[in-house]
């Protein structure tokens, strides 16, 4: 019988062995799911070169050289090798457009209805072939615009980041992923299947449309936000929404996976869709105007989230909807814009910063060859120390923090380094336990809020049941007395008589 290390080395066989000495890195431009990302030159074309730099991301690495060199589609990101000797690298197709995710939430790129639908269709497509996969088919587990490269002017996109991919009959222990695309499945249990892929493509096709960062709030933590998609709310509708559009969208982000579409049935659907929505393949940029700000939405969507959404009538007024595309007419050809006030603003100006061009990276790398945090790290020569070690059962959950929060991948190589990376994981784990006091103790204040006011209700009904008695018995004592009366009237001599 094989084992699973001989499985692995089966599916890993088809990876071309790469000298580390072929490939010329030319800069960062963020991290992935494990290790710092370059931009690369190698045997003449551009690659992206994911490096490891700890034994803790090896796992995540062996699983994407052996998911990647399984599959070969047009809607999936191109392995080109390994290196498996030191320095461990992952050499893969490089993405001039960046992530969906940047385009999606930059201020300078417009697109229309046609391309919003081309994408989804296209990461349907791809999820698809994912999961008709034989003898085992795949899950991603970690769908969200960060992880979908864009390539060919924008209008190509290709899925990446296959870290936290797990086969499909794998019993599913690690709830991985990121918090807005996340399905309650995943947050709630160990045991899942790949419909939690079509919830998360669901959380993508409305941030394509809405051009809104699903659930976004300043206030709103990963654990807010898990917590609250678990009690069942989801995104808000979207106003003039085509009903076919909102009725796919619904169904797939249904809490009960077995009333979500396959991910076949989604790829149909979309395929007949996009017949009727052309310019998909009109480029919303070139190559060589190509940049990202990250912008702020000034509209709080995680607070306007909606609990149990309906099909309503489009001819009513909703006011829990947010605007969204046209309907299909001649205006579907017009650029699709959010009108915010001042929703164009770029965060953080000061430092000049810039969301990475590569899948799967959240975090922010600076522009004009500034320092980033990983550089930073490796160009101090201060060890800090007695840095106490995290808690092993909870050495991974950083990854439920927003990006900006998460630790920075350490220099293998730098004590300091290291010892930065160990710090930032134990404040993570601190925060984290911090926030899950705060969320079970507003559950309780609200618990006992309720049972305060079901106990003051009991009382009132109490009281108000003791008035009716008092009532009740004072009228029968009148009645007493009125007939004692009566009777002393009938008879006014005495008993001596």
């Amino acid at each position: 019988m094989a084992t699973r290390d001989n499985e692995s080395n089966e599916n890993q066989q088809f990876v071309e062995e790469i000298d580390y000495r072929e490939i010329e890195n030319i800069q960062v431009v963020g991290e992935g799911s494990f290790g710092v990302v370059y931009k690369a030159q190698w045997r003449g074309i551009y690659v992206a070169v994911k490096n490891i730099v700890s034994q803790d991301e090896k796992k995540a690495f062996t699983v994407e050289v052996r998911q990647l060199s399984r599959v070969n589609h047009e809607n999936i990101v191109r392995l080109y090798g390994a290196c498996t000797k030191e320095p461990i690298c992952l050499v893969m197709e490089y993405a001039d457009g960046g992530s969906l995710y940047n385009v999606l939430h930059c201020s300078i790129y417009d697109y229309t209805i046609a391309h919003a639908l081309s994408w989804a269709y296209q990461c349907a497509k791809g999820v698809e072939y994912l999961h008709s996969m034989r003898p085992k088919p795949l899950v991603h587990r970690d769908l969200k615009p960060p992880n979908l490269l864009l390539v060919n002017g924008g209008t190509h996109l290709k899925i990446c980041d296959f870290g936290t991919a797990a086969d499909k009959n794998t019993y599913m222990t690690n709830n991985k992923g990121s918090a807005p695309w996340m399905a309650p499945e995943v947050f709630s249990s160990s045991n899942y299947s790949e419909k939690c892929d079509v919830y998360s493509w669901s959380i993508i096709l409305w941030e394509v449309m809405s051009r809104k960062r699903p659930y976004h709030s300043r206030s709103a933590s990963a654990l807010a936000i898990l917590w609250s998609v678990h009690q069942g709310r989801r995104p808000p509708l979207l106003r003039n929404c085509p009903p076919p559009i909102e009725n796919l969208m619904v169904k797939c982000w249904d809490k009960d996976p077995a009333i979500r579409l396959n991910m076949k049935e989604v790829a149909t659907f979309m395929h007949n869709l996009m017949l009727l929505f052309p310019g998909a393949n009109e480029p919303i940029y070139n190559e060589n105007d190509w940049t990202c700000d990250e912008i702020e939405d000034e509209e709080p969507i995680y607070e306007e989230i909606i609990t149990n959404p309906t099909f309503p009538d489009t001819n009513g007024d909703n006011t829990s909807r947010v605007t969204s595309l046209p309907q299909p007419d001649e205006s579907t050809c017009k650029p699709l814009t959010v009108e915010l006030t001042n929703g164009w603003d770029v965060v953080d100006r000061e430092y000049e910063l810039q969301l990475q061009t590569m899948p799967g990276f959240d975090r922010m790398v600076p522009k004009h060859g500034s320092t980033n945090t990983v550089q930073a790290g490796m160009q101090s020569t201060k060890t800090p120390e007695n840095v106490p070690p995290t808690d092993p059962n909870l050495d991974n959950m950083y990854m439920l923090l927003d990006p900006h929060l998460r630790p920075a991948t350490p220099d293998l190589q730098d004590p300091y380094s290291r010892a930065l990376f160990e710090e930032h994981k134990k404040l993570a784990q601190e925060y984290l336990k911090v926030q899950t006091e705060l969320a079970l103790t507003a559950q309780k204040k609200e618990k006992l809020l309720s049972t305060k006011t079901v106990e003051q209700q009991r009382q009132q009904e109490s009281i108000r049941k003791l008035q009716l008695e008092k009532e009740a018995l004072l009228n029968f004592r009148d009645g007493l007395l009125k007939q004692r009366e009566l009777l002393q009237g009938a008879n006014p001599q005495g008993p001596d008589d």
